[in-house]
């Protein structure tokens, strides 16, 4: 906002606003470029599942398509802005959470939240549940250290086998390289579930929006002290 009052582009009933310190008490009469601007929306949640092979970006320098190709045709008309909150890797698939309100989602994105999310991935190499249930007092890998993670074996074929694993800290490539460092190959990896929300069979590239009852109720789970540090 300051860039675009110093270049003079923010007028109010017509006049150029020429310092970031004018007090608003509505934005009626704001415009920017000659644009009304409009309040802001409520907070608004979505759900997508996000397919394989997609970015979780607004572009991609390599001009590799990105979620805001597939969400085009997917989000409810009216929408608006959307924003992923975190994000899903290149090659994997699933539940992503998208909101207009970016306050809302740096909260989620806060480790001191903790909302859990629960992944599958497709593995080959030998692990024994015993092995996976040492997950429960954290790893470090690469001198990252990983906290409680809860996985189990869901069904196993030879050496290979689906593991479903639960999270809450949700750092950067946290399931695969851990999985990596238990001496495992990931073929496959999908998130089925991001807090009270679940995959289930929502198609490929289709989003839903999170009903208001619902998403106030998920709002009031959160614990207070990481929505006081996302306002700080």
């Amino acid at each position: 906002m300051e860039r675009l009052i110093i270049e003079g582009r923010v007028r109010l009933n017509d006049a150029v606003v020429e310092t970031p310190s004018t007090v608003l008490t509505s934005l009626q009469g704001i415009t920017v470029d000659g644009n009304p601007v409009a309040e802001a929306q409520g907070t608004r949640l979505f759900v997508f599942h996000k397919p394989s092979g997609l970015i979780t970006a607004e572009r991609d320098p390599a001009g590799r398509p990105t979620i805001y190709t597939a969400l085009r045709n997917s989000l409810p008309q009216g929408s608006g802005r959307v924003m992923p909150i975190g994000r899903l890797d290149l090659n994997t698939e699933g539940l992503l959470l998208l909101t207009n309100d970016g306050e809302f989602k740096r909260q989620l994105e806060l480790p001191a939240t903790g909302v859990p999310r629960t992944y599958r991935a497709r593995t080959f190499g030998d692990i024994t549940q015993a092995r996976l249930e040492e997950l429960m007092e954290g790893i470090e890998v690469d001198g990252v250290i990983y906290g409680r993670i809860d996985a189990n074996m869901e069904r196993r074929t030879g050496r290979n086998q689906w593991i479903e694993m639960t999270l809450t800290e949700g750092k950067n490539r946290e399931v695969r390289r851990v999985l990596e460092a238990l001496e495992l190959q990931v073929s496959r990896l999908i998130r089925v579930a991001y807090g009270p929300f679940v995959l289930g069979d929502l198609p490929k590239g289709a989003a839903y929006e999170v009903l208001p009852r619902d998403l106030e109720g998920f709002r009031r789970t959160l614990p207070a002290t990481a929505a006081k540090e996302s306002k700080a």
